[in-house]
């Protein structure tokens, strides 16, 4: 699951709250009892974004002891009036059981108005629980629903997933193309377990002609970020391959892994192997 959003800066934008603004600027500034005090102030006329806030700090224990309880009502108080962000952490809260006895019925209600609200890591949670029955029926089809809508966001664990139910024909129907571009989505941000399996799909020459030097690429790239698989079968493709292959695979590892502009490289390589 993702972890709980918390709030690093504020936006200092003009609201009709008293203390509002004064609590942004003290909590940007580190002024955490400051902060707390007009965030109160703010609270108790209704304001959902100070509410949220003040969630943040009790979560976080900023200015004041940490507190999950108190947390939990505040992000209640928010979440009721509509605040995306706390319907979120407030599912958060109950599905790892902070504050509150663990509920992931209760993770679902709160994720799911966070996710229709537009909350990519609140999608991703949904398709997560609905992969795994927990809260909900097992249904792929709602987890495929979910992880859709995050990955069209760029979510890259989603496109991740997307890949592969669509390997699996989990929810969708076996598309091994469709799995090649959600793993190549998901690939050029970096996530190693899309890059494993990508190279896993190079390797067999599925949805994509089939190539054990991108494989090898691939694998390589997974295995610097220190994923299992990709460690343990790194010399599978290898064995398939000439020395000098072997050299211009080692050479294109070392300009990705130095790139500047990392996603935009591996698109490149990756599109000129069509």
């Amino acid at each position: 699951m993702k972890n709980l959003m918390a709030a690093i800066l504020l936006c200092a934008a003009s609201f009709a709250y008293a203390g509002l603004d004064e609590g942004f600027a003290a909590y940007n500034k580190g002024n955490y009892a400051i902060a707390l005090k007009e965030f109160k102030k703010a609270a108790e006329q209704e304001n959902a974004d100070a509410q949220f806030y003040l969630g943040v700090m009790y979560y976080n224990g900023l200015g004041v002891l940490q507190d999950y309880k108190k947390a939990l009502e505040w992000y209640t108080k928010a979440a009721e009036q509509g605040s995306a962000d706390a319907q979120y952490n407030l599912g958060t809260m109950y599905e790892k059981g902070r504050g509150v006895p663990q509920d992931y019925t209760q993770a679902v209600v709160w994720w799911q108005k966070a996710a229709q609200q537009g909350i990519a890591d609140a999608q991703y949670n949904l398709g997560s629980l609905y992969i795994n029955g927990q809260g909900v029926l097992l249904d792929y089809e709602q987890a495929v629903y979910w992880y859709r809508k995050a990955a069209e966001q760029g979510d890259m664990q989603s496109q991740s997933n997307l890949g592969v139910a669509y390997v699996r024909g989990l929810g969708v129907p076996k598309d091994y193309i469709q799995a090649v571009e959600w793993y190549r989505k998901s690939a050029e941000q970096g996530y190693a377990e899309a890059q494993y399996n990508l190279g896993f799909m190079y390797g067999s020459g599925r949805g994509v002609q089939q190539s054990y030097k991108m494989a090898y690429i691939l694998f390589s790239l997974a295995a610097a970020n220190n994923h299992a698989e990709a460690l343990k079968n790194l010399g599978m493709p290898l064995t398939e391959l000439s020395s000098p292959t072997i050299a211009d695979a080692e050479r294109i590892i070392r300009d990705l892994r130095h790139s500047k502009d990392f996603a935009a490289e591996l698109r490149e390589l990756l599109n000129s192997q069509n």
